[in-house]
């Protein structure tokens, strides 16, 4: 049922010239009788100011400075609510709450676009993972992000190593470098540093998963061809929040990790601390590992300072080191011998600072942040070794104006980058593939409600690099409210990412003899994209709630660096020489995302449908060939029965179907199914999830793994490897 809010004036005093830090007066009643709710909550973001109302229904909350606002009111037995608003404005409010009915379509407020609105009234297309459906699939895996993001919908994770599981994420078909990973809206995963990131980022501090499909170069920058994740943690609030997951897997995997959040007058903190362990795993008996050895640790500190009501600094670090291993079986059991004698070995640290200051002025915001960021990375195989560490740093200022209708965004940022080699055997002179870019950028937003049915998004970034000189960014979103129950986003813009040998090509050969970029000929990959969808939601029979979603894309990619590379790796002495060069023509990427939600009482079910066509445009064998190791039809079911604060029961189906082969053939479709469920008390929980109980293995339809033993070949990976795989733990709470 959606509820509503009743905006009235309580007193007839003009508002001050120069506004500074108020309060907001909220009455929240039962919709249907009027009366008060004692001890509902409200919750006004940002600044995360809260309070609960008394015995009249009723609370203040103090507002720090002018600007917009997200009031989130909610009861227990009652569908919460998530508005904008902009103050300056009513200095009181009726909110009138109705008792829960069905499924409750929950209000998000999203941050990706730098503004901090509901999902349902931004212009651009966001898809937000968020609460229930973002922890259900931490209890799947805890150890790292992959589920949250294969199981989207148009979203697939391509594993580029067989037996090290090394993986990059692919949106609406285009290769992993295409996508801009950020946390906090600060690019942490960029360049070298991409590699192994998905494979180390635990979900458990993470509040919320935003996406944005498409061109999303405008928002922040070079390398959002594809799209940009950007994964939001979790905040201090008042009440602390103090919890601990053990998780066990019977593939011989155990994760452990603790979260602490706590806020205070003038300071808050967060600490989320992980250990996540997995020994070698061959469910196959083909003598290599489907899933490697490694052990990584990872912590995240964060400290907040409320300098003020209208000032607040965020200081933190995330540290993290992995060592991986995978390989011959029989290698990773320490016996080596002159058959037996290959491996993979990934070492890595990662450090990244995080520092952000917002202050509020009338109807305005500053924002100040910096992230200073080091990967070093060394991989091994047998007579070879690729090593190297990359340096980065992000710097951006920018200034928010909100007025009645529209909201202005301007800001610059300095964006650098340097990558030195600092080892490698049989392979080319690694003087030729370090590179140190700089990319000094300007941009500026605004979003204008046209008519009460209209609201335009544009934005515009100029960005200039230090190699591949200037780029101009614009792009354009258009929000149409045709009705309560049917709205529509049309939207589209540019991006380019600057050429680096870090692609999911040259990751399968592990750089081995793949030769520097030729700065002379090389060019900076561009893009054009648009996507258009309609977005339907109602309640039938007075018993289902029902929103459908339909989406229809298009990506152009023009100069995209292709690495001349064959079906079957070869990893011996006497590997081929490669070659990156632009090709000749575009890479186009054309499809349809469906998305259908119904709820019925405690019952959910997800379905979800992409049809992704991504093909080469490029003179040659390969013209007008798919993508290679792309599915054009996957399907997503998934089911919850879900009794709140109790228990909860999911059953996933996921269809791929074939995909297209380097060597010209096609893989076969497949179905993976599961089954979850957690039973919960007020302190702790337990959680138990089936994975690919079909026991779906790549190698039940032919080898992976190549002879001979002592310098082995691989076959692409296009199915799980691991098998059928339980895990089960305990959350604590305290």
């Amino acid at each position: 049922m959606k509820c509503f809010i009743v905006s009235l004036w309580l007193t007839l005093s003009t508002i001050p010239i120069a506004w500074g830090q108020s309060s907001l007066r909220v009455l929240i009643q039962d919709a249907e009788t009027g009366k008060p709710l004692i001890g509902a909550t409200a919750l006004l973001n940002p600044g995360r100011i809260g309070a609960a109302a008394d015995t009249l229904g009723r609370l203040v909350l103090i507002v720090p400075s002018a600007g917009r606002y997200a009031l989130m009111c909610s009861f227990v037995g009652y569908e919460s609510q998530t508005d904008s608003l902009t103050l300056p404005g009513p200095d009181s409010l009726v909110v009138k709450l109705r008792q829960a009915e069905g499924e409750e379509l929950e209000e998000v407020v999203v941050t990706s676009t730098r503004s901090n609105r509901s999902i349902d009234d931004i212009p651009t297309r966001i898809e937000a993972i968020t609460g229930e459906e973002l922890e259900e699939k931490a209890n799947m895996r805890p150890g790292d992000i992959r589920m949250q993001l294969n199981e989207s919908t148009g979203i697939q994770v391509q594993q580029t190593s067989p037996v090290s599981a090394n993986a990059n994420i692919r949106i609406q078909g285009l290769d992993g470098r295409y996508t801009q990973i950020l946390q906090d809206g600060l690019p942490l995963y960029s360049g070298f540093a991409a590699g192994l990131s998905i494979l180390q980022i635990p979900p458990l501090n993470l509040r919320q998963v935003e996406v944005i499909k498409g061109s999303a170069s405008t928002l922040y920058g070079g390398g959002a061809i594809a799209g940009l994740v950007n994964l939001i943690t979790k905040r201090p609030s008042e009440k602390r929040e103090l919890s601990f997951m053990a998780n066990g897997t019977t593939a011989a995997g155990l994760d452990l990790s603790g979260f602490w959040g706590q806020k205070w007058e003038k300071v808050g903190v967060t600490l989320f601390a992980a250990r996540n362990t997995q020994r070698q795993y061959d469910p196959g008996k083909t003598g290599f590992s489907a899933l490697p050895n490694y052990e990584r640790y990872t912590v995240n500190p964060r400290l907040y300072f409320y300098l003020n009501p209208t000032a607040t600094l965020t200081v933190g670090v995330i540290g993290n080191t992995e060592n991986r291993i995978g390989g011959d079986m029989q290698v990773l059991d320490g016996n080596t011998d002159n058959t037996h004698r290959y491996f993979e070995r990934n070492r890595s640290d990662r450090v990244a600072s995080q520092l952000q200051f917002d202050k509020r002025f009338e109807r305005s915001v500053l924002t100040l942040k910096n992230s200073v960021s080091y990967f070093n990375r060394t991989l091994t195989q047998p007579d070879y070794r690729f090593a190297g560490h990359q340096v980065a740093s992000f710097t951006e200022a920018s200034y928010s104006h909100t007025g009645e209708r529209s909201e202005w965004i301007g800001g610059g940022n300095l964006w650098t980058e340097q990558f030195t080699e600092t080892g490698a055997s049989n392979g080319p002179s690694s003087r030729g593939r370090n590179y140190q870019y700089v990319t000094v950028g300007g941009f500026v937003q605004n979003s204008t409600q046209l008519r009460p049915w209209l609201t335009l998004e544009t934005g515009l970034r100029g960005d200039y690099h230090n190699r591949y000189g200037f780029f101009a960014l614009p792009r354009v979103s258009a929000l149409f409210k045709l009705s309560d129950r049917l709205t529509s986003r049309l939207g589209g813009g540019l991006g380019y990412k600057a050429p680096t040998i870090f692609t999911e090509d040259a990751e399968s050969v592990a750089f081995r003899n793949v030769r520097p970029i030729d700065p002379a000929t090389a060019k900076a990959e561009t893009s054009i994209g648009g996507n258009f969808d309609v977005n339907y939601r109602t309640r039938l029979f007075d018993l289902l709630d029902v929103s459908i979603n339909q989406l229809f894309f298009y990506t152009q990619l023009n100069y995209a660096l292709v690495l001349d590379i064959p079906a079957i790796i070869p990893t011996g002495p006497n590997s081929a020489v490669y070659q990156f060069s632009n090709a000749n023509g575009p890479i186009d990427s054309r499809g349809l995302e469906t998305n259908v939600r119904i709820g019925y009482e405690a019952f959910k079910l997800y379905a979800g449908y992409s049809l992704v066509d991504t093909r080469r445009r490029y003179t040659g064998e390969e013209y007008n060939s798919p993508i290679p190791l792309t599915a054009k039809h996957r399907v997503n079911l998934v089911a919850v029965y879900e009794l709140e604060g109790k228990f909860r029961l999911g059953l996933e189906a996921y269809y791929n179907g074939r995909k297209s082969l380097s060597t010209g053939e096609f893989s076969s479709p497949f179905w993976l199914m599961g089954i979850m469920g957690e039973r919960r008390w007020k302190h702790f929980s337990i959680f138990a999830n089936l994975e690919n109980i079909g026991n779906i293995r790549q190698d039940r339809y032919g080898p992976v793994v190549l002879p001979p033993v002592a310098q082995p070949s691989f076959r692409e990976v296009w199915a799980p490897l691991e098998g059928f795989v339980a895990n089960g733990g305990i959350k604590l709470l305290l």
